[in-house]
């Protein structure tokens, strides 16, 4: 069993505002990323999710990191039907698509030649990390009103074809996909494209997510990230940012209990991947030591 642990990104500024997991000489971001590459094989990068990555700075992860660490990319929000601002978008590319009046953009919203170009680009920016041995997953963590349909299933199979040279994570947050009716179908269909189902950890009660389903669907990896269980935070009211919902700190117990079904999903693939996504201070960091502790790695 190789399983690999990690968190959710290392710049996070409360992470570095708390002080407790950055020695004091730690202040450059190149001082960060070794160091947390020291402590770690495994990292999330969620600033790909919110601004389109770029090869210099993969570049520069490549050279501050050790041979077999391990970079998971998330995929920047535009790909995965989330609203997007064009600020966050290459001058090139947002100059290159229509006005809408609106201050979001979303994938529909994009002429077909100027994706071409931005589907290139993103490929092109993760290319030093795949050349080094380095790219883990491209995560896709889709956009909560993308359901289970003709039109979600086809927005599904073109990342798959977009991506098809890379090892392609899903998330789904819609509850549809894999509720009773669709999990087999949704399964079926990760398995065929070779797409790897992300297993998540969140709240049993709330229900704004999609199911945790303990199933392998890429026996190369399997993809674990843990969100938290504060079911109050997932679904505050007047929050001015989603990151409020991922405040958790787990407990020993709760991670002795779930390191059964990480061994057990770890045995039917090559790779195992587990990402702490309560990303506030140094929870995540603690909650990746303590379950390492635990695996016995």
């Amino acid at each position: 069993m190789k399983i690999l642990c990690g968190s959710a990104g290392w710049t996070d500024k409360t992470l570095i505002a708390c002080k407790r997991f950055y020695p004091a000489d730690c202040r450059t971001a190149e001082a960060r990323l070794r160091f947390y590459a020291s402590q770690f094989p495994l990292v999330e990068v969620d600033s790909s999710y919110y601004g389109m990555p770029s090869a210099a700075n993969s570049a520069l992860w490549v050279d501050r990191t050790p041979a077999d660490f391990t970079f998971d990319i998330k995929a920047f929000r535009l790909l995965t039907g989330h609203q997007t601002v064009r600020e966050s978008l290459p001058k090139d590319i947002a100059m290159a698509i229509p006005e809408t009046g609106k201050k979001n953009l979303y994938y529909r919203d994009v002429p077909a030649e100027v994706l071409d170009e931005l589907w290139r680009s993103y490929r092109e920016a993760l290319e030093p990390l795949r050349n080094a041995g380095k790219l883990g997953a491209v995560l896709f963590q889709f956009a909560p009103w993308l359901m289970c349909g003709p039109k979600g299933n086809a927005h599904v199979e073109e990342c798959a074809d977009r991506m098809q040279e890379y090892t392609v994570a899903v998330e789904f947050r819609n509850e549809s996909w894999l509720n009773d009716r669709h999990a087999f179908d949704t399964l079926e269909l990760l398995r065929r494209r070779k797409l790897v189902h992300v297993i998540i950890d969140a709240p049993e009660t709330v229900t704004n997510r999609a199911h945790t389903l303990w199933q392998v669907t890429n026996p190369e990896l399997a993809f674990v990230r843990l969100h938290g269980r504060d079911a109050e935070k997932w679904n505050a009211t007047g929050a001015p940012t989603a990151a409020g919902r991922f405040d958790y700190d787990y407990s020993d117990n709760e991670l002795a209990q779930i390191s059964g079904p990480i061994r057990d999903v770890s045995r039917r693939t090559a790779k195992t991947h587990v990402i702490f996504n309560n990303c506030r201070e140094d929870q995540g960091q603690r909650n990746a030591r303590t379950l390492m502790k635990i695996l016995g790695r």
